[in-house]
């Protein structure tokens, strides 16, 4: 049978199957016609986030390769290439795989890849089709060696990046001396170009907002110190070179850091924002009050990105007067950053449409499948009723979910954006 069956979360139990492109003719309403919990997407939302990636972009001179681990979704790959992204970011030979699946044609593998399973498959993907572009890291003359074993027999050279890091962080080259040791063996490599130079700041953390901007600008700085020793070395192919970072939450230290770099050809910054299309109600929300911070300027690029996930839950229970619990739990809603926070009600065969809180109302804890809500004893929510949750942090959000309805502004079900994870 075809078609998406009906124990998806959201979907009501024993509809009739259907797929993606019938959903806007199945006439629903998210707040009368699916079965909660279930997650959307705001329509609106997803245009404004889109509209500000591509006036930021403007700005900038950045190109955009956003980290599909984020949604693992085609169609929200869809609307990013459409939007005119340079590639698809990744970081796993599995997820190339489902990016494949679903026709993506330049992906950059964000990650070493040092299973033969893994290289091999991608090995021979480059092999099959002549048009598909990958590009990957490298941070070892070993991990060099196993690429190179790889794409032995292949027909043209594999682009790669030096991935640079830092102490007690992931993988990449500590230091420049490292790194120029990687780019000699990646040259002395004749299935592989060497064509930037990338790390990723987003595990900086600090306790102190202000040591964690010096932090990451110092980092992309050591990126951009490591681009030039490399160029100095002679040691680039003569293509066009990219300097990349991830930028969700600093892209303006990484546009401007990387700006700086003094090297002898022509580059381009590659911007890898996973959450910038779908922003949150916390983490990265917190992020752009800094971004204002640090670089006013952004307000000159018109409306701010929106929180585009709502999660939506039933009221299972009042047990006590300053408790209520939700339908919501870790099996639905990413925890690792805040928990999530109610935003809007909705009482089904009273309201036309969700409703503000008006009292105070917030998660204390998540299991499993609850959200226990502390609130005030006049809360007049009551089993059946419907509660709108904001997420952070949502990339833990998206693989919890096979698919996330796109609502317009009166609910209605526009369309849909499965996940592959």
């Amino acid at each position: 049978m075809t078609g998406l069956p009906d124990d998806i979360k959201g979907v009501p139990p024993g509809a009739r199957r259907f797929s993606v492109d019938e959903l806007p003719g199945l006439g629903w309403n998210a707040l009368r016609d699916l079965s909660p919990p279930f997650a959307l997407l705001k329509a609106s939302a997803l245009d404004a986030n889109r509209a500000f990636i591509r006036r930021l972009l403007a700005r900038t001179g950045a190109l955009y390769a956003p980290h599909g681990k984020t949604t693992m979704s085609p169609e929200l790959f869809r609307l990013q290439l459409e939007d005119g992204a340079w590639g698809i970011t990744l970081a796993t030979p599995g997820q190339v795989a489902t990016a494949r699946r679903f026709g993506v044609m330049r992906i950059l593998l964000a990650n070493e890849v040092t299973d033969s399973h893994g290289l091999r498959f991608l090995a021979e993907e480059m092999r099959r089709d002549d048009a598909f572009e990958l590009w990957s890291y490298v941070d070892s003359p070993d991990g060099v060696r196993l690429w190179q074993e790889a794409l032995a027999n292949a027909r043209r050279p594999l682009p790669v990046l030096v991935e640079v890091g830092f102490a007690r962080g992931r993988a990449g080259c500590r230091s420049v001396d490292e790194a120029l040791a990687v780019a000699r063996a990646v040259q002395a490599a004749p299935s592989l170009r060497l064509r930037g130079v990338a790390g990723f700041e987003g595990i900086l953390h600090r306790d102190d907002t202000t040591a964690e901007d010096a932090a990451v600008a110092e980092f992309v700085a050591q990126i951009a110190a490591t681009a030039e020793a490399i160029d100095g070395a002679g040691l680039f192919a003569p293509e066009e070179r990219l300097l990349s970072a991830g930028g969700s939450a600093f892209y303006d230290l990484v546009a401007s850091g990387l700006r700086d770099a003094r090297l002898s050809r022509a580059y381009r910054i590659l911007l890898r924002s996973g959450c910038a299309l779908v922003h949150d109600d916390g983490t990265y929300a917190s992020a752009f009050t800094r971004v204002e911070g640090r670089w006013p300027e952004v307000r000159s690029l018109g409306a701010p990105p929106q929180a585009a996930v709502e999660l939506w839950a039933a009221v299972l229970s009042r047990p006590e007067p300053g408790r209520v619990v939700a339908g919501l739990g870790k099996r639905d809603v990413s925890h690792d950053r805040e928990l999530p926070r109610p935003r809007l009600w909705f009482r089904p065969g009273e309201h036309t449409a969700p409703q503000p809180l008006e009292w105070q109302l917030a998660t204390a804890a998540l299991n499993d499948q609850h959200a226990l809500l502390d609130a005030t004893a006049d809360t007049p929510l009551r089993p059946g009723d419907l509660v709108g949750f904001g997420i952070s942090h949502p990339c833990l959000t998206f693989d919890r979910w096979r698919l996330f309805f796109v609502v317009d502004d009166s609910y209605r079900v526009v369309s849909g954006a499965r996940t592959f994870f």
